[in-house]
């Protein structure tokens, strides 16, 4: 499938800025099952300072913000061909150790709520592969999505207590769940292609767990299947940190209105 991605994050300060640095990780990876055909990326207030592959191999952009702008933008698009690979990414790569991903981290760590998830499917299914999507269905289960209830700094346990979040969410009490299991996990952000809309009110998020002999599976728990070829892999990570599309930091700034368009539709491959 070849997919169209077109993503523009507009800021608006009520003062000019007097400095500032983002970081962004806003490119495709071109990996099992996804292949980046082209890809820009348009910078208006912002100087493009350098690019890198940091430890996930994600590719990453300093952007310093011009002194005394109001406001700044980063407009993307590209051309993703992907293919339908039954949601498996294939073997371990990169500069990260396995075993980092069995390491917990602040937005992943199990509490009492995300303990009684765990137990209900640890026992229950031998086999890892069934225990995950029993995790999966029953974090979905425990978790309704709900939006405006939850944002980027709260942690897997808290939302899993509350009962609502968002993708983020439930990828990081899938995270937290499968590595208090032993089974290494990390955080995908990226694109979904809606079957019903182009037009996007955000990017998408789901998790990958690990498997011996069969290498990283994803599972998106906000909608109960593994990644097809409608999903665009952008940035992975042991959690949302660090492989957030945008952040940064800003001096001088005053309120800030952010404003996110993003579409995600298919294009005709011409033989």
């Amino acid at each position: 499938m070849r997919l169209l991605v077109r993503h523009t994050t507009h800021y608006a300060f009520s003062k000019p800025v007097a400095h500032g640095v983002q970081r962004l990780r806003l490119r495709p990876k071109s990996t099992n099952g996804q292949s980046v055909v082209s890809w820009e990326t348009e910078l208006n207030g912002l100087t493009r300072e350098v690019e890198y592959e940091d430890q996930h191999h994600n590719h990453t952009m300093l952007v310093s913000v011009q002194s005394g702008v109001s406001e700044v933008s980063v407009a993307c698009s590209g051309i993703v061909d992907t293919s339908e690979n039954a949601g498996m990414i294939g073997r371990h790569s990169g500069h990260m150790p396995l075993w980092m991903f069995l390491n917990q981290t602040g937005l992943t760590q199990p509490g009492p709520t995300m303990r009684a998830i765990t137990a209900k499917v640890a026992s229950d299914h031998p086999d890892l592969l069934d225990r995950l999507h029993a995790l999966s269905a029953n974090v979905l289960g425990t978790m309704a999505y709900e939006i405006g209830q939850t944002d980027v700094t709260t942690t897997g346990e808290k939302a899993a207590a509350a009962g609502h979040g968002v993708c983020q969410d439930h990828a990081h009490v899938f995270i937290g769940c499968a590595r208090a299991m032993g089974i290494p996990a990390r955080y995908v952000s990226g694109y979904l292609m809606m079957n019903d809309r182009i037009d996007q009110e955000a990017g998408h998020a789901w998790a990958e767990a690990h498997i011996d002999g069969l290498g990283w599976i994803s599972f998106d728990i906000s909608n109960g299947i593994a990644a097809d070829q409608r999903y665009v892999r952008v940035a992975t990570g042991c959690d949302y940190r660090d492989a957030a599309p945008i952040t940064g930091i800003s001096r001088g700034e005053g309120e800030i209105a952010l404003a996110v368009r993003l579409s995600v539709e298919q294009q005709t491959i011409e033989q």
